[in-house]
């Protein structure tokens, strides 16, 4: 990847009174895959459109390498959308559909079947040529939606939730092959969902969203072991909330007394000064449960199991922490069965992370 290939700028959206973007600003480096993702009616889908120039922008600016694209017509963009449903023609055949784009360029016609051919061969589709869109299946029109945006050669490609109508093995097995193929061509894509399993598995960066604004922007990584805000923790994953106040702290660490225990939080980068109230989140798989009182006693609570879920590679117990209810993932479930009863719950200090921004809804 290189530098900032799309810009988008201090951008704003209304519909009529209703805000719906609000002050975007985001970079995304040639030819990476970065996500939009957030819950339903936050503003991804607009941002998406915006950025194809099916919107107007009220404010802000959109670059493509060296262009503002503002006021550049869609169709002239070279940012080509897929759409959630498509959008395939019904009375053209495969190859008609995949070949439109180049149609209405007027390429010449060897370069349209040669490129046609090449995109087709990609996505495993040849052989299709001669049917309709109705005549093959959800998984492989979804590839043929793909070839008709690939085919173009887009200096951006725009995905709009394109694997919400497949199953659920189908959905897993394409979003593989759409990281692939994304790789393979160097395309600078955005993607949008609300699917935070998703995002996760495909991206290279992620722009979490809510009530029109971008909170947080990292990577899969940073944005699941350091969320930022109380929102972008709970939204992505599942996260126990820890409240308390800051007992004790240095330049990278701190104690926090929550609920009558001390917890050492470790790795923080400015802690906050003593007296002051905070969050801490700390992921289900990060706690470690055991029946016996562990060695190392700090950061340890008790607690009671209240529910448990086999799911395969780890059970999932809820588990009654004084007024709190916690979640935590046992990968020990093999050696020692189904717990029960009274635990034991450490809580490693490194494992621990302190939010520092306020929770958005």
């Amino acid at each position: 990847m290189e530098g900032a290939h799309l810009t988008i700028s201090n951008l704003w959206k209304s519909f009529g009174t209703t805000e719906v973007l609000k002050d975007i600003s985001l970079q995304v480096p040639k030819g990476a895959f970065m996500t939009f993702l957030g819950p339903s009616g936050c503003g991804k889908t607009t941002l998406l459109r915006t950025i194809a120039g099916f919107y107007k922008a009220d404010a802000g600016d959109i670059t493509i390498g060296n262009r503002i694209i503002n006021d550049v017509p869609s169709h002239q963009r070279n940012a080509i959308m897929v759409f959630q449903d498509y959008a395939l023609f019904p009375h053209m055949t495969v190859a008609e559909n995949i070949a439109y784009g180049l149609r209405i360029r007027n390429a010449p016609r060897s370069e349209i079947e040669q490129r046609r051919r090449r995109t087709m061969d990609y996505l495993g589709i040849l052989g299709l040529e001669d049917r309709n869109p109705a005549q093959i299946s959800g998984g492989q029109q979804q590839r043929v939606a793909l070839a008709r945006a690939l085919v173009m050669e887009p200096e951006v490609l725009l995905l709009d939730e394109p694997l919400s109508n497949l199953d659920a093995k189908l959905r897993m097995n394409i979003r593989a092959e759409l990281r692939q193929l994304q790789q393979r061509f160097g395309i600078t894509t955005i993607y949008v969902t609300h699917d935070q399993s998703e995002a996760l598995a495909l991206s290279d960066q992620i722009a979490v969203m809510s009530a029109g604004r971008v909170i947080q922007i990292g990577s899969p990584l940073e944005i699941y072991y350091r969320p930022e805000t109380e929102f972008v923790a709970d939204f992505i994953g599942t996260a126990n909330i820890i409240r308390g106040e800051v007992i004790r702290a240095d330049s990278s660490e701190m104690t926090v007394l929550s609920d009558g225990t001390e917890l050492l939080v470790r790795d923080v980068t400015s802690p906050p000064q003593p007296g002051a109230m905070v969050s801490l989140c700390s992921r289900p798989e990060a706690v470690e449960i055991e029946v016996d009182i562990p060695s190392e006693k700090s950061n340890c609570l008790r607690g009671e199991i209240e529910n448990s879920i086999f799911e395969g590679s780890h059970v999932r117990y809820w588990i009654r922490v004084g007024e709190r209810a916690m979640v935590v993932d046992d990968t020990r479930s093999g050696e020692r069965g189904i717990l029960r009863g009274s635990v034991y719950l450490f809580l490693p200090p490194k494992k621990l992370h302190l939010l520092s921004g306020e929770r958005q809804e």
